[in-house]
């Protein structure tokens, strides 16, 4: 604000030297002006003068209520500043009692710190003093006693632990028995199926003995080259009127039976005429085996299956096991599974397919090796099946642990096809082998005294010491020897394990 009064004045002052020096050329231009002149010159300086003493005091009196509001100013910013420092120090004075407090109560808890860990020390001194007493008077030391008690409730929980699988597997074994002797009862009675028993053998009837002689040819020419073109043995022994051809392929003993019937009917038996009888025996069993497959496709219901899927079920016509024909075997399982899948609301055409398909392996497992199940898979998975169909495969024999209900339907189905009464023999070396079998791995188990193998290997009996197996034991046992026949014996249908206990006690009177 003084600057500009300080302008101000200054421009005035200009002005006024202007009007002077104006002045100034009108006396220089006029001349002669006089007293005229001169007059006005002194009424200009006389105002010029007057203006300038105005502006001067214009300006001293701006710069005096400038002065002053700068003071006020400057005061109330000092009264502000007071307030804050006074406000500051009242923080300053409430921090200062929150630090002090903060300390008393860090010495506070010090000291009940140091109170607790004395009460501590002093309570774990009492403790062991008091186990020690304990100790003494019982006689037996702390970690004695905590392995007895914890022996005692591990047993008491086993103990607990078994009653409730003994209940729990009675209620489920009652009810799977129910069910399943409803569903398999259904299952059987529905079920229709001859029995068909063959051997690696196949018998030629001869119309004389002298027949034998044409057979064998001279110096054994004849045999020599049926045998080599078949690629079978002939047996010639003193059976009447009869011949053996014997051969593990059965499609091969096949044509070989055929040819050699064809050759003794016509009459003329040498290498030439047996080549012949051969090609066209060959002939009639390759369109048989086809007819078999198509058969057994029609029999079951199926559809859409491969044409080398087709010739191998063919072949099966031909194979036996255990005395029972594969192919009706499979006929006959495909309709059990079918029933089965029906009863327990599975997809019955994937069943009755997986179990149509499940011994398929046995055309070529003698020709490839390995398990027929898992050659029978690959086999079905080749030939574009579907991957349930194949797990069934696989998994009919537990090569593979089954993870569908098809699977298990199969191995139900199998069982029952095989474990029908008249379905499969078994020589009677294996048979005794299998009982032995039981019977030993039975006998392992410790606190058993005797064992018998009864009802054919289907039912073995358990005879234990009660002084070693109490009665829950007995449960427990029975179902470890069934589980290790599970894993170390293969057999068809179920075996029964019967464990009894039997307690006497004998005392005499005098």
């Amino acid at each position: 604000m003084v600057t500009a009064l300080v302008a101000a004045g200054v421009g005035i002052t200009a002005l006024v030297i202007g009007l002077v020096g104006g002045a100034r050329r009108q006396r220089n231009a006029l001349g002669h002006a006089g007293k005229t002149a001169e007059g006005l010159l002194r009424e200009a300086r006389a105002e010029a003068q007057g203006l300038l003493d105005r502006s001067e005091g214009e300006a001293r009196a701006l710069a005096d209520t400038y002065r002053e509001r700068e003071d006020d100013t400057l005061q109330h910013r000092r009264v502000e500043i007071g307030a804050t420092q006074d406000r500051l120090d009242q923080r300053e004075n409430t921090l200062e009692q929150r630090a002090a407090n903060l300390a008393q109560r860090e010495a506070h808890l010090v000291e009940r710190e140091r109170e607790i860990t004395e009460a501590r020390r002093g309570a774990d001194e009492l403790k062991e003093k008091a186990r020690a007493e304990l100790e003494a008077l019982a006689g037996v030391d702390a970690r004695a006693a905590k392995d007895e008690l914890m022996q005692r409730v591990e047993d008491e929980a086993r103990r607990d632990a078994m009653v409730l699988m003994r209940d729990m597997e009675l209620k489920a074994r009652e009810e799977a028995d129910r069910r399943a002797r409803r569903i398999l009862t259904s299952t059987v009675q529905r079920l229709a199926s001859k029995v068909v028993a063959e051997t690696t053998v196949s018998v030629v009837a001869l119309p004389s003995d002298d027949m034998k002689g044409r057979i064998i040819g001279r110096d054994g020419r004849n045999i020599r080259a049926f045998e080599a073109t078949t690629g079978v043995n002939i047996i010639v022994d003193d059976t009447p009127e009869a011949v053996s051809v014997s051969a593990f392929d059965p499609v091969r003993r096949e044509v070989a039976r055929r040819a050699l019937e064809r050759l003794i009917e016509d009459g003329r038996i040498h290498p030439a005429s047996i080549e012949n009888a051969y090609e066209k025996a060959f002939a009639e069993v390759d369109q048989s085996v086809r007819d078999a497959g198509e058969w057994a496709i029609l029999e079951v219901g199926l559809s859409r299956l491969h044409p080398e899927l087709v010739n191998l079920l063919g072949r099966l016509k031909y194979r036996m096991s255990y005395g029972q024909n594969v192919l009706h075997h499979l006929i006959e399982s495909a309709k059990v599974a079918n029933m089965l899948a029906a009863e327990l609301g599975a997809d019955a055409e994937e069943a009755r397919r997986a179990a149509f398909l499940h011994d398929i392996g046995k055309a070529v497992s003698h020709e490839l090796g390995g398990s027929h199940a898992l050659v029978g898979a690959e086999i079905a998975r080749r030939f574009g099946e579907d991957p349930a169909v194949v797990h069934g495969i696989e998994a009919h024999h537990n090569e593979v642990e089954p993870r569908t209900l098809t699977a298990v339907i199969v191995q139900a189905a199998d069982a029952v096809s095989a474990a029908r009464p008249g379905a499969r023999r078994e020589a009677v070396e294996s048979y005794v082998r299998r009982l032995e079998s039981l019977e030993e791995i039975a006998m392992a188990f410790p606190g058993v005294q005797r064992v018998f193998a009864m009802q054919a290997g289907r039912e073995v009996r358990v005879v234990v010491d009660p002084g070693e197996v109490d009665d829950l034991g007995a449960h427990d046992l029975a179902r470890r020897i069934s589980r290790q026949f599970e894993d170390d014996l293969q057999y068809p249908g179920q075996i029964q394990v019967i464990v009894i206990r039997e307690l006497r006690a004998t005392d005499y009177a005098r």
